[in-house]
């Protein structure tokens, strides 16, 4: 299984226009590759742009944290991918756990995680 994540320069999970780089770790061979956020920084439209990039990589899962999805990145990726939540923290703690994050995935998600604040 492949799982993405947005990371930030010190390497934590982050909101989708935060962070710098997308993450695909593959749980089987334990690579994991790093691809620059394409909406990075972006104030607006960022988070729409990253999930298409997050998407265009073609992972099984993503990692979601509070305040990482809008109502737009979620409808772009809903049915393509499955949604592990979890608290924002290193991705040395994602990387130790990830089968039980995959095995907590979703294939929706509460709107509380994805409306606009």
């Amino acid at each position: 299984m492949k799982v993405a994540c947005v990371v930030d320069d010190e390497n934590m999970l982050s909101p989708l226009e935060y962070g710098n780089s997308i993450f695909l770790i593959d749980d089987e061979t334990k690579k994991i590759e790093e691809y620059e956020n394409p909406g990075f920084g972006r104030t607006h439209g960022g988070r729409e742009v990253a999930m298409a990039g997050i998407l265009s990589l073609k992972p099984d899962v993503f990692i979601v944290t509070e305040n990482s999805l809008c109502p737009g990145s979620y409808n772009m990726s809903l049915g393509k991918v499955k949604y592990a939540v979890t608290e924002e923290k290193p991705i040395s703690d994602v990387i130790k756990n990830i089968e039980e994050l995959e095995s907590k995935a979703v294939e929706e998600l509460e709107p509380v995680l994805y409306r606009e604040h």
